[in-house]
């Protein structure tokens, strides 16, 4: 049996070629999705007394908060769109005997998406 050839890899190895690079900033953004996670579960537990909800309630719209909220939109939208344009690729559908094109596959999710925006913006504003 042959041994295994470990070869060092460098610290930096995800920064040499752009798909890394992006594959990297997508996996990271898991981060910003998971801040916003634990701040609704905050949102929830706050919300059984006034107190914690009054001092929920200010935290929130300090402008802290609100540049925070900005930049935790945007990475939550990047891993979005970096998501729907990965199904097609790993998630093969065949109708029959035929491939479904995998642009039809991120079109439908992109479609779902905002639609689902859509609903959420009506509970919102209504």
């Amino acid at each position: 049996m042959t041994p295994e050839i470990k070869r060092p890899l460098p610290r930096d190895w995800w920064l040499r070629k752009p798909a890394y690079f992006k594959f990297m900033v997508r996996e990271l953004t898991s981060l910003a999705v998971l801040a916003y996670t634990i701040l609704i579960i905050w949102a929830l537990w706050a919300a059984n007394d006034a107190g914690s909800y009054s001092a929920f309630y200010d935290f929130l719209t300090s402008p802290l908060s609100v540049a925070l909220h900005v930049v935790v939109f945007v990475l939550v939208m990047y891993h979005t769109a970096t998501w729907i344009a990965l199904t097609p690729k790993v998630m093969v559908e065949w109708q029959g005997e035929d491939k479904v094109d995998p642009s039809q596959i991120a079109w439908n999710l992109s479609l779902v998406f905002v639609l689902m925006w859509i609903v959420v913006l009506i509970l919102v504003l209504a």
